[in-house]
């Protein structure tokens, strides 16, 4: 394919759409790859792919495929579902939860996320998801971002407090945040201290530079 390989030498649009939610949405080949940004960040694959990757393995592969059920909270083009598939071999249940449909169109499209036999997508707000499922994960990973920011209720109490609650014992939340500024870095500190003797969390500043990753283990 001509556009795969010139953009080795410069990235090459494939796919402009625009998004109730993210501003814009672009598919673009570069270095050889699809990816998928918002107007001011990449959303999938790429370096995105990259930071929750690093997450998971901090969590440990193996770990992981052992695992009966994960909930992703913002799937955006499905990166993390491919590691989780492809890489880690994950053949336990899936519930992907994306409030744009719009990207999930995408994702079908170009990143053939439809064809994922144990993955569901649903289409829904991850605030009145979570408030109204019934079922249990050993791995909730939280990725959700409309462009460079981050909803407020992802770092208030009645959220966490949630999750928390939908996380079966020694299962894991991988959390993924943007650090850019101070007012960032001090929210993080604070989302930190929100959690007790109950659960071993640890905090991994700096991935991919304004990247922040949380990994929590809930103990009993």
């Amino acid at each position: 394919m001509l556009a795969k390989l010139f953009s080795y030498f410069l990235p090459v649009n494939v796919h402009k759409k625009k998004s109730n939610f993210s501003k814009t949405l672009e598919v673009t080949w570069n270095n050889g790859q699809l990816v998928l940004d918002s107007q001011n960040t990449n959303y999938s694959y790429g370096s995105l792919q990259r930071i929750l990757r690093k997450g998971l393995k901090y969590i440990g592969f193996e770990r992981i495929k052992k695992f009966n059920s994960i909930l992703v909270l913002g799937v955006a083009g499905g990166s993390v579902i491919k590691t989780i598939v492809d890489e880690i071999k994950f053949t336990g249940k899936i519930t992907g939860v994306e409030i744009d449909e719009s990207i999930i169109a995408i994702a079908n499209d170009y990143f053939k996320l439809n064809e994922i036999k144990n993955l569901e997508i649903i289409i829904d707000d991850a605030f009145e998801y979570v408030l109204k499922t019934k079922e249990k994960y050993d791995l909730i990973i939280i990725d959700i971002f409309q462009d460079t920011m981050m909803p407020n209720f992802l770092f208030e109490d009645f959220f966490i407090n949630r999750i928390n609650f939908l996380l079966n014992i020694d299962g894991f939340i991988l959390f993924n945040t943007m650090v850019i500024k101070e007012k960032d870095r001090v929210r993080n500190l604070d989302y930190k201290k929100k959690f007790s003797g109950n659960y071993s969390l640890r905090m991994y500043p700096k991935v991919e530079e304004h990247n922040e990753l949380f990994t929590i283990k809930k103990l009993k």
